[in-house]
């Protein structure tokens, strides 16, 4: 069993909440099984293997919130280290590796980036010099700057990538989509999606089409079909299989020991699905969020035998219109508290060399809610991610939410558990207005969506829509309908 250990100064950054959060992880990026204890300002974490790797922990840093900080690769060994030192490291460098390689293909680097990761290498030497003789200001003033800095440097990254791409056809080829939330919406409502999306998500949930066994109800999906043909935007009508609580009837739970029983059973709502809609919709969402299910009792191999089977069968119905599969929470911060075969990554490689002949991969982040979403990371962070991702071949689509607010919402499914958070109606926007343009920038990413559009609705996510409970428009909503305009339209020097 390989331990290390940290001084936290001062200690009262390791709550419960962050322990519950921290893991470590190897060369492969792939989270490993972390036991985290708190004792007198150190923190220990225990795990199987001994090999050495980088820490990743939930820290506020002034002006960009509560982040998921990871330091360098680090060996193992009986001295601890100092925490906040090495999550400094680790964030100066990784804006120093990015700033190079991005300068390598040509991007113009502006000066207030150098003199950011200047500022904060001298303010990191000044830290290591004070180390346990001061109150940690200079560390916490190093992570701000190099934060800046990241920031800085993905914007300059993403308008020079969105200017090149725009160059040759005035517009960007890309999606931009959002989640439906109920089969009706009012004039206002239609009207403010509409003008930010392009692409509509229909959510296809078996638990409310197929209630009571062998009786189907497609009225909503058939309302919501139609009003998107109306208005001409592109269709992606999916999941059709997501085994949670959310997705799944509650009949099934008779056979969630029995696989080949509730498989014929997803087989026969596919079936239907398929064939109602076939020749409606532009992309079938065959399976989401597989990856994390805990619900049914199934290994890791069932799992990606159910997903290929309904893939299989998708496509044998509707040969013409491309199959994605959804993968949820691919940094897989879940790996640090529960022992999974396969990592977010991996899961998906098994079904790409399966040559199921599928199109897109969807990554789901769902910003800032726990324990079932993603803990929020900087945009170099999201930017390798995604990287990594696009070695498996595929086109990529993310599903993206961010809440506006803390606090209760009686409407959500999920809980903000951590009380370290803070979130608003601006935050919300900051954030959209930057991961959005960035993932657009990329040639490999085909589509952003915004998974979550009202929060009048009953939702998955405490405060993650684009509209009030209200009904009127988030920030991040008129955010979200300028890019469209900006981006999406012909470029004005263009015919």
């Amino acid at each position: 069993m390989g331990q290390m250990r940290f001084i936290v100064s001062p200690p009262q950054c390791i709550t419960k909440e962050v322990l519950q959060f921290t893991y470590m992880s190897g060369m492969d990026r792939t989270p490993w099984v972390v036991h985290a204890e708190a004792d007198d300002g150190e923190l220990v974490l225990e795990r199987d293997v001994s090999d050495s790797g980088s820490v990743t922990v939930p820290w506020h840093v002034e002006g960009h919130g509560l982040l998921a900080l990871s330091t360098g690769t680090l060996a193992e060994r009986w001295e601890p280290y100092h925490l906040p030192l090495e999550l400094v490291r680790g964030t100066i460098n990784a804006l120093r590796t990015q700033l190079h390689e991005w300068q390598s293909i040509g991007l113009t680097v502006p000066d207030a980036v150098l003199r950011l990761l200047k500022d904060a290498s001298l303010k990191f030497s000044w830290a290591v010099v004070q180390q346990g003789r001061g109150d940690g200001v200079a560390v916490q003033e190093a992570l701000r700057i190099a934060l800046d800095g990241s920031q800085l440097l993905a914007a300059a990254y993403s308008d020079q990538l969105i200017a090149v791409r725009r160059r040759a056809t005035g517009r960007l080829p890309s999606l931009l989509g959002g989640t439906l939330s109920g089969p009706d919406m009012d004039d206002a409502t239609a009207h403010s999606f509409l003008a930010a999306f392009n692409l509509a998500m229909v959510p296809v949930y078996w638990r409310d089409v197929e209630a009571a066994e062998g009786s189907f109800d497609w009225s909503a999906c058939d309302r919501q079909i139609q009003w998107c043909r109306e208005h001409g935007l592109r269709i992606c009508l999916g999941p059709l299989l997501q085994p949670d609580a959310r997705g799944l009837p509650d009949w099934i739970y008779l056979w969630d020991d029995d696989f080949d029983t509730l498989l014929s059973a997803a087989g026969q709502f596919v079936d239907a699905a398929v064939n109602r809609y076939c020749g409606m919709v532009d992309l079938w969402h065959c399976a989401a969020r597989v990856n994390t299910s805990q619900v049914l009792r199934f290994s890791e191999e069932e799992k990606l035998r159910m997903v290929a089977w309904i893939v299989s069968r998708v496509k044998n119905l509707d040969p013409d219109h491309p199959l994605m599969i959804g993968i949820d929470r691919p940094w897989g911060e879940y790996q640090g508290r529960r022992a999974v075969d396969l990592s977010p990554i991996h899961f998906a490689d098994a079904l790409v060399r399966a040559r199921l002949d599928l199109k897109a991969i969807f990554l789901e982040m769902n910003f800032g809610c726990f324990t079932e979403g993603t803990l929020l990371r900087s945009e170099l962070d999201v930017n390798r991610l995604l990287d990594d991702w696009s070695l498996l071949g595929l086109p990529l689509a993310v599903g993206l939410s961010l809440p506006s607010t803390d606090g209760a919402d009686p409407k959500a499914r999920q809980k903000i558990d951590f009380s370290a958070a803070s979130w608003s109606l601006a935050t919300q926007q900051a954030w959209a207005a930057r991961l959005v343009p960035l993932m657009l920038a990329k040639p490999g990413i085909q589509a952003v969506v915004w998974n979550q559009f009202e929060d009048g609705q009953p939702h998955e996510f405490p405060h993650g829509g684009l509209l009030t409970p209200q009904g009127q428009a988030k920030p991040a909503l008129r955010t979200l309908a300028a890019l469209r305009t900006a981006l999406m339209n012909p470029h004005p020097t263009q015919p």
